[in-house]
């Protein structure tokens, strides 16, 4: 009887999870060097007071802007590594999915969210950059990826994603606000959620551009230096963490954009190659300062 009553209890905490902290699942690669993706996003997420549940995508020995890397496809892993969270009856506050390697790992994500229907679905659609899709991007990515954002409360492209999912022609240089408007009009068709498209520059400025109920607008900051990996999964990894709180859509935007600069200009202070992402871990102090509103030194 005491055994029954000690399962029951535990099967009870790993439902709702320990002390009131949200419990967010994470389907994502993990590259083991760079500051990318899930290692970079575990510990930010943690920092801002959430359970973070790792599924593996794929994983890496390091990402592949540089020369040389190990890969493993986890792919044919992926219901097993879930079937035991399903066995024991664990919920999630919420899902983030970051980079999908293949169609497969579309249907695994499908299932997770028809089997443990998660309160909030983040969606990072990785699938490009600077006006292109990368190269391992085919057709059938495309319209997956059209398919699954229809069920995103967030959703964070950045301008090559918001025009690849909504068959818009790339343009460089600076885009306007009504131009803007007209995109994320489009996306918002494709997904009901809220939207920021990210990474825009605009000379010596890098803007978002935040999409919701209907409307739009823009929050700017000074570009901090170059673009580096890992900053995105930083970006989502804030808005997780801030959306399983109930924390205002805009301001989580601003906070993010605000960290992810002071991340990027510290890392250019300190003469960090670019390919090793941004030194996060030197300023996570300042985030849980924030996270509890309290006065940072």
């Amino acid at each position: 009887m005491t055994k029954r009553i000690h399962n029951a209890q535990c099967s009870r905490e790993m439902q709702k999870g320990a002390a009131g902290i949200p419990r967010l699942a994470m389907i994502n690669d993990i590259a083991g060097f760079g500051r990318c993706s899930t290692t970079i996003s575990l510990p930010v997420i943690s920092a801002m007071q959430v359970q973070v549940c790792p599924v593996p995508t794929s994983i890496l020995s390091n990402h592949l802007a540089f020369p040389v890397y190990h890969f493993d496809d986890y792919t044919p892993h992926m219901r097993e590594y879930l079937s035991p969270w399903k066995e024991m009856g664990l919920s999630f506050d919420g899902l983030y999915c970051g980079f999908l390697g293949s169609p497969e790992q579309f249907s695994i994500v499908e299932e997770f969210l028809e089997t443990f229907r998660p309160g909030l679905f983040l969606l990072d659609p990785v699938m490009g950059d600077h006006g292109r899709a990368y190269a391992t991007i085919t057709r059938e990515h495309c319209l997956r990826m059209k398919q699954l954002i229809r069920y995103a409360d967030i959703l964070t492209p950045n301008i090559t994603e918001a025009c690849l999912l909504t068959d818009t022609a790339y343009q460089e240089g600076p885009w306007t606000e009504d131009s803007l408007h007209r995109l994320c009009s489009k996306l918002s068709r494709l997904c009901p959620g809220q939207i920021v498209i990210t990474g825009l520059s605009d000379g010596s400025f890098y803007q978002n551009y935040i999409w919701k109920n209907g409307g739009g607008s823009i929050y700017g900051c000074p570009s901090a230096g170059s673009s580096r990996p890992g900053t995105g999964d930083l970006f989502a990894s804030i808005l997780a963490a801030d959306a399983l709180y109930h924390r205002d859509f805009v301001r989580s935007v601003k906070k993010a954009a605000d960290f992810t600069a002071l991340c990027i200009r510290g890392s250019e202070k300190a003469g960090v190659p670019i390919k090793e992402g941004v030194i996060f871990e030197k300023y996570l102090g300042k985030l849980i300062c924030q996270n509890r509103l309290k006065r940072c030194p």
